[in-house]
């Protein structure tokens, strides 16, 4: 098993990043990672005017995967996340889709116990998941805080222990990255902050050769899942229906319409991030409904 520290993090997935780390397909790598605060939000006196931006979104690595071509398709199975003790959840006027009603910046710090975030006198259920985790676009650049087709800031809450994300070979060796951690988060992250954490992922790395999968893709022990992310929420959703379209009608004996029709009466389309500069929505349908 091999390691990548806390100390190698990257702020743009970008095909000139120099990977800190070589791994081969069907490698487990263990990936530390800052909070997206890059450590710099402690307390609840720290607010968002402290914050520099240009350390927000940490990704840890990239990693080089040596199998991986162009045109490959990376599979990256999260075994394991282990989270800290804390975290920070923050929000100031402007920021997150309530930011009209938000009058001052506050910070709340919660502490995390084995099975809940301790969130001013609540308990809500862990959540824990993966917010960055993406490769290297073929093109320009894109910073941590974007998610796109590469994967990137998908902050979707299904990325979790046992989730498997599909994503796309640009470059030669993919370039994996990964960060951003939360303890707990909804559907929609609307403040646009979860409960903000460091930790570790543990992650199985493999090389797929000749995928007609629709990516970037999920799959959980339930469920099948497409994802858009666009600058709209509309945009976004047709990006990860016509995904799931696409994969229906290579896995079965559906047409385009047939697939359509099917996503009406059984697919889910939800919002998994409403607040960063491109917006997530994935389309979910269960395992179940597909065996005849």
């Amino acid at each position: 098993m091999k390691r990548v520290s806390r100390e190698h993090v990257i702020f743009e997935m970008n095909k000139e990043n120099e990977p800190v780390l070589t791994a081969v397909s069907g490698e487990t790598i263990v990936f530390e990672t800052q909070d997206c605060f890059s450590g710099n939000v402690q307390s609840e006196s720290d607010t968002v005017s402290d914050i520099d931006f240009s350390t927000v979104n940490p990704a840890t690595g990239p990693i080089y995967v040596s199998d991986a071509e162009v045109g490959d398709t990376l599979k990256v199975t999260i075994n394991r996340i282990d989270i800290d003790n804390k975290g920070a959840v923050l929000t100031a006027p402007g920021l997150g889709l309530l930011s009209d009603g938000i009058g001052a910046e506050e910070t709340a710090i919660a502490k995390i116990t084995d099975s809940a975030t301790l969130y001013k006198g609540y308990e809500i259920p862990l959540r824990k998941m993966v917010g960055v985790i993406g490769t290297a676009p073929a093109g320009d650049g894109v910073n941590t805080g974007t998610p796109g087709d590469h994967g990137g800031n998908l902050d979707t809450i299904l990325l979790g222990e046992g989730a498997t994300l599909y994503l796309p070979v640009n470059v030669k060796g993919a370039l994996l990255a990964m960060g951003d951690m939360h303890s707990s988060m909804g559907d929609g992250e609307i403040m646009g902050s979860g409960l903000e954490v460091a930790g570790e992922i543990e992650v199985i790395v493999e090389v797929i050769k000749d995928s007609d999968l629709p990516l970037p893709f999920i799959e959980t022990d339930e469920l099948y899942v497409t994802l858009g992310s666009r600058e709209t929420m509309e945009d976004a959703s047709k990006v990860a229906l016509h995904n799931m379209v696409e994969f229906l009608t290579a896995k079965t004996d559906m047409t385009f319409n047939h697939a359509g029709m099917f996503l009406s009466l059984a697919g889910d389309l939800k919002v998994s991030q409403a607040v960063n500069p491109n917006k997530t929505m994935r389309v979910e349908v269960r395992k179940d409904l597909l065996n005849k």
